[in-house]
């Protein structure tokens, strides 16, 4: 087999001495990014052998290229670009964090600094009774189903979701037993500050009959070109349901590649709100497998990319069981040159009799050279099912323009409170407050 060889140029600390400029196949440098995990602590122990699986899937794969159909419209050659190495993390405190705490979520917090659990930053008090939330290993004698649970959904033999599976030490685990309602939002930050590779790995439970708010969010305190490859796995089990909210503001010289596996039970509820703002290159997949009856999905997106970044969303809604209903819109605002793209796959399989689903992709460009790739998809063999999908590309309509101009609103004013409408429409649909007030301050800027 050939493997494409591209020139690298090292541009942080090296492994295995690769500094300069010199050659490295993209097999090989998955096998780099491979010999940089730690050990499995021995509380997680019961996973070695699923992480050994990975391992093998992984040393015997490469990094993607154009040519993989699922990465055609992706190129990550300037990925290969960087060499990282193992670093401790940073020692910051409260001050820095000043930004990124939400006032709905001051017990119900976990803080992870360049992927390692920070519990002196990190609060879990005043949960209801048998709500377990913290960190896997300290977790992982408390929760004797975890290996039913963890690295279990469909999907995982994806390269990067091996990797993640293959490489992490510790994670977050947010356990809601039985008919357990959390009020308070769960806010589970990631935070990076330093240029190097982390794999963020969560675990959500959410047993028959409970209620819970998550808040997955990656943030960064320095401008650094650093990698973030997460996975987080979701399970809403009978007639139970997740609010969770995806919020990705990486620095824009960061890569962030991040997996999310959802699996709904018969009768329940599952909201996703994912918004992507920051990174270079910034990939999401998302995949949602309906495997009970009369299930509910509804999924928003939002990515807003400048420059010549690049935003990706892939997602996978698999409604295997009757009467389910999913619900998708998806957004993009794209301006320079920088590049978004949208793959988006319906299955409905002759099982799924009486469905609903309707899938939405909807793309603005602001500049000549701006460029976006959507491919919504049906694959339908059931034949009593109610689906649609649509897809528009548009710049901003010139009769919009000039109406707002009729009220007396100047023409380039007008065009930045159209696209502030268009973008400001999902980030209304987060119900945390305080998240919803950060985020509509930064889609302003970013659209101003």
């Amino acid at each position: 087999m050939t493997i494409e060889s591209i020139p690298v140029e090292s541009t942080l600390s090296d492994v295995g001495n690769l500094g300069g400029t010199t050659k490295v196949n993209r097999a090989d440098y998955l096998l780099g990014l491979l010999s940089l995990r730690g050990e499995l602590p021995s509380e997680l122990g019961r996973l070695q052998e699923r992480r050994d699986r990975a391992f093998s899937l992984v040393h015997d794969r490469a990094i993607p290229t154009t040519r993989d159909e699922e990465w055609r419209f992706t190129d990550l050659s300037d990925l290969l670009r960087l060499q990282f190495q193992t670093r401790l993390p940073s020692e910051i405190g409260f001050p820095q964090l000043e930004d990124f705490l939400l006032p709905e979520s001051t017990n119900s917090r976990l803080v992870f600094v360049d992927g390692v659990f920070a519990p002196a930053l990190s609060a879990v008090d005043d949960l209801p009774d048998g709500v377990l939330v913290g960190n896997l290993v300290a977790g992982a004698e408390l929760v004797p189903a975890l290996p039913a649970y963890l690295a279990n959904q469909p999907g995982g033999d994806e390269v990067f979701t091996a990797l993640n599976t293959a490489s992490f030490t510790d994670g977050a685990i947010a356990w809601v037993p039985k008919n357990s309602v959390v009020e308070a939002p769960i806010h589970l930050l990631f935070v990076s500050t330093t240029e190097a590779l982390s794999h963020p790995r969560c675990l959500v439970v959410a047993q028959a009959g409970s209620c819970v708010t998550l808040i997955e969010e990656y943030v960064s305190l320095s401008e650094g070109r650093y990698f973030t490859n997460s996975v987080t796995e979701i399970y809403v089990e009978e007639n139970a349901e997740v609010r969770h909210t995806r919020v990705q503001r990486d620095s824009v010289s960061a890569f962030h590649i991040g997996k999310t596996a959802v699996s709904q039970a018969r009768d329940s509820r599952y909201t996703c709100t994912a918004v992507s703002l920051g990174a270079k290159l910034a990939r999401h997949h998302l995949e949602i497998y309906q495997t009970g009856e009369q299930t509910d999905t509804t999924l928003n997106g939002l990515t807003l990319v400048d420059g010549d970044r690049v935003g990706d969303t892939h997602s996978l809604i698999a409604l295997s069981q009757p009467y389910g209903t999913a619900n998708q819109v998806n957004k993009t605002v794209v301006r320079d040159r920088a590049h978004a793209v949208f793959n988006g796959k319906v299955w409905v399989p002759k099982a799924a009799q009486m469905t609903n689903a309707a899938q939405l992709s909807r793309n603005l460009l602001l500049s000549p050279k701006a460029r976006v790739d959507t491919k919504p998809q049906l694959e339908i063999t059931a034949d009593n099912v109610k689906c649609a999908h649509g897809a528009t590309v548009s710049q901003l309509e010139d009769d919009e323009v000039f109406y707002l101009q009729s009220r007396g609103i100047p023409a380039d004013q007008a065009r930045k409170l159209l696209t502030y409408a268009f973008a400001i429409d999902v980030i209304d649909r987060i119900s945390v407050s305080s998240l919803r007030d950060t985020l509509t301050r930064l889609i302003r800027v970013q659209t101003s």
